[in-house]
């Protein structure tokens, strides 16, 4: 098990120390506040973020360190399966953004609301969807639960639930989950409530039902069960690439039966989530669709 853990609500995961800029430093500094930095950024800022942040950890959330440089720490994310490292999706964080691992019990909750408060001993703060942590104590209101660094904090039953794996996955409940980020920013890297991009959306929605999906679009098209494109129903998804290019872009399937291909998803830096029509350039590059659901999704009235 990972002697560390994120400790605090989101953790930027960089390709190396010397790649934040200055408009970053909301992201960096001890005590980080994403959702001022994502606030701050225009599009020409978020653009700029390519080939600097590479994915996002949350509160709690394990990581393996590979290497210490100063402030610095070369991880591997466990929970982040990548073709990458077999040990995880790797990267560079914040020491500051670490301290010793809660431990694990019998019982974890998962944050199921797009944000949650969480009340602790020094203040409030607000946690993303898909935190997850063990659990302390549970009554009916509220949910005592034990965060990095030996600290116990308090969340709203209305807000989590029980961490199951095993549970059976309904595609409407997957699907509203997802449809609670409709108008989020895009943001390279994203894997928070406070922005999103189009792999870190389908792997954290997936990985908060208790399915392990790899981070990235080209290793979700690996991982995916291939379904033929007429075929494609809401819940699985639609995988996208140019010409001899491997996958750059996916979404979650949401046309109906006989109607026009659309889709749920993160599109690009500048636009929001939306649930929409395939543009003619999406439609251009369509490679294939694909379920992750390690069953097929039932019939509702999505489908």
């Amino acid at each position: 098990m990972s002697d560390l853990a994120v400790a605090v609500p989101v953790a930027t995961v960089w390709t190396g120390p010397e790649a934040p800029r200055e408009i970053d430093a909301p992201a960096v500094r001890d005590a980080p506040d994403v959702d001022a930095w994502a606030q701050s950024m225009d599009v020409v800022a978020r653009q700029g973020l390519h080939g600097r942040t590479l994915t996002q950890a949350l509160l709690g959330e394990p990581v393996d360190v590979v290497t210490e440089h100063g402030d610095w720490v070369e991880v591997v994310l466990p929970w982040q399966p990548s073709a990458t490292d077999p040990r995880g999706y790797p990267g560079w964080i914040r020491r500051a953004h670490l301290d010793s691992a809660p431990q694990l019990g019998a019982a974890t909750v998962v944050v199921t609301a797009a944000t949650a408060r969480m009340d602790m001993s020094e203040g409030s703060v607000l946690v993303s969807f898909g935190t997850r942590l063990p659990v302390r104590h549970r009554s009916e209101h509220s949910v005592t639960i034990e965060t990095p660094g030996s600290r116990t904090g308090s969340l709203s039953t209305v807000d989590v639930q029980l961490y199951r794996p095993d549970r059976a996955i309904e595609t409407p409940a997957l699907m509203a989950a997802a449809r609670q980020f409709l108008g989020l920013r895009y943001l390279w890297g994203g894997t928070s409530a406070w922005g999103l991009d189009c792999s870190g959306f389908v792997h954290l929605i997936h990985r908060t039902h208790g399915v392990t999906v790899r981070r990235d679009a080209y290793d979700q098209h690996e991982q995916a069960r291939p379904v033929p494109l007429d075929h494609a129903r809401t819940g699985d998804l639609y995988f996208f690439a140019r010409p001899g290019a491997r996958v750059h872009h996916v979404g979650f399937v949401t046309n109906s039966s006989g109607g026009p291909r659309a889709m749920l998803h993160a599109p690009e830096s500048g636009k929001r989530i939306e649930d929409a029509p395939l543009a003619p350039h999406r439609l251009g590059c369509l490679l294939a669709a694909g379920r992750l659901l390690p069953h097929p999704p039932p019939q509702s009235s999505e489908t």
